[in-house]
């Protein structure tokens, strides 16, 4: 009898181990079996097999790129050495020359460019003296050659430029990301040379018939803005909730309208000239009633309209009068693609909202519609496009490609990614189809920058910015940054 008890119990113990252990089911096999029975897994495999036809690449991303510490970016490194890219595409150097934190930028002329306008995100500092024995401040506005990489100044001594467009007559406007950041234009940026702003608070700068402050725009945090023909501007205020005060409002959207709308076409030869010279700021206000304004905590979406600030004190006045506060809106553009046949004036206009990821808000593009921009009190609809998740968070630019109307989103982080996410289709909801990774930067010092496409959408530009710049020599007397051009994109109409 014992020796029957013992057997069996060794039989018990052999066929529970080889439960337990059974080679026949792997975990990988478990987790694919569970992902087949799982609708929005199969929906994004079924995005990614199709990367070709929907976004013109011939398979996006999975992994980002994986960490790396110390000096990573130096001499003799090839374009691959900087990003990962989704199969199809491929890089090259545009410039390793561009002023260190080169953020946004601008194609000039518009049509049939032959440079990129640059906003450099540095700081107002002196890094060494002029032969008058003036101060020469780090550069904020350059222009690279897109023929030849060619880097020059343009204007030094604005404080984090950031947001920069090339106006619908022919002008640049760059602007300041701080607290106190204003608008600066300038004219023939082609031809402006190594010029200064002399004072920040007054406006003075080393050549007014080139260069003047716009100070009927709004005095804010400037970064993301849209310059619509009829001189109307949107943009947004780059301001965390909580700043100012534990219950503070976020960021506003704003809106500029000239005191004289711009009906006409052409390039202006003359600063007067600009729309922007004079007019009036407004303050997006989203309510929660259709009765009345009724604003606050959880009326970031819905119906609304502007409320009307002064522009030096546009960030109080949008809070004391009610207007809607975001997580640190950041680009912002409009949406090329966007028609709207019972408004035929109506834009639609997108935004990131960068959040915070360390506290799982992972950040959120905004879309807005305005029925009228030349109306103080046009009807606007805002509502979320797209929402961030663990992978693909910290939302800092936008573009629009060219032709398919795919918008391009760009991490604010170490080894930031890009997405690209296709318009909302004709289904039920009104947000993005789906998203897929097509970028990661190598350098975790770095993040990526100021994407920007070529006029047919095949091309694109990208700024590596800050990366860890100890073994590489100065331009200029000044850190660099590598500017890439980004090749392989194909339009499937």
């Amino acid at each position: 009898m014992k020796f029957r008890k013992a057997f069996l119990k060794i039989v018990f113990l052999l066929t529970m181990a080889a439960v337990v252990f059974q080679p026949s089911v792997s975990m990988a096999e478990r987790d694919d079996v569970r992902d087949n029975r799982d609708f929005g897994v199969r929906v994004e495999r079924l995005l990614k097999s199709q990367s070709e036809l929907y976004f013109g690449i011939e398979k996006p991303l999975g992994k980002s790129a994986p960490k790396t510490t110390g000096s990573y970016r130096r001499e003799y490194q090839d374009a691959e050495d900087q990003v990962l890219l989704a199969k199809g595409l491929k890089v090259e150097y545009l410039t390793r020359n561009a002023a260190n934190v080169t953020d946004m930028m601008a194609f000039f002329p518009a049509e049939n460019p032959t440079h990129l306008i640059t906003c450099v995100e540095g700081g107002r500092g002196v890094i060494g003296y002029k032969l008058d024995f003036s101060p020469k401040y780090n550069p904020s506005v350059q222009r690279i050659n897109l023929s030849d990489g060619t880097v020059e100044t343009i204007l030094r001594g604005m404080n984090v430029c950031d947001g920069i467009r090339t106006t619908p007559w022919g002008t640049i406007l760059a602007t300041e990301e701080t607290s106190d950041g204003g608008a600066y234009e300038i004219l023939n940026p082609l031809s402006v040379t190594e010029q200064t702003v002399v004072n920040r608070a007054s406006g003075d700068v080393s050549d007014a018939n080139h260069i003047v402050k716009r100070t009927a725009l709004p005095t804010m945090a400037w970064e993301g803005l849209e310059v619509l023909p009829s001189g109307v501007v949107i943009a947004g205020d780059e301001l965390r909730p909580g700043t100012t005060a534990p219950d503070a409002d976020g960021g506003a959207i704003f809106k500029f309208i000239p005191a004289n709308i711009r009906t006409g076409s052409g390039n202006i030869s003359n600063l007067n000239e600009s729309p922007l010279a004079a007019g009036n700021v407004y303050a997006m206000q989203i309510s929660c009633r259709d009765d009345r304004a009724q604003t606050g905590q959880g009326c970031e979406v819905g119906s609304g309209t502007w409320v009307q600030v002064n522009a030096a004190t546009a960030r109080y006045d949008a809070h004391v009068k009610g207007a809607t506060g975001y997580y640190r809106p950041e680009d912002l553009h409009r949406d090329p693609m966007f028609k709207s046949p019972e408004h035929p004036n109506a834009v639609r206009f997108c935004w990131t909202n960068t959040g915070n990821e360390d506290v799982f808000n992972y950040a959120e593009v905004m879309c807005g519609g305005d029925f009228d921009p030349t109306n103080p009190k046009s009807t606007v609809i805002v509502n979320r496009f797209v929402e961030g998740d663990s992978d693909f968070n910290s939302f800092d630019n936008l573009e629009f490609q060219p032709r398919t109307g795919n918008l391009y989103v760009i991490e604010d982080h170490e080894n930031g990614d890009i997405f690209a996410c296709l318009p909302n289709g004709a289904d039920r909801d009104i947000k993005s189809d789906g998203c897929v990774k097509i970028l990661s930067v190598k350098d975790s010092s770095a993040e990526p920058t100021g994407f920007i496409f070529s006029e047919d959408g095949t091309t694109a530009y990208l700024s590596i910015q800050h990366s860890d710049d100890g073994l590489m020599p100065k331009y200029d007397d000044y850190p660099t940054d590598d500017v890439v051009r980004i090749t392989g994109f194909k339009i499937h109409q």
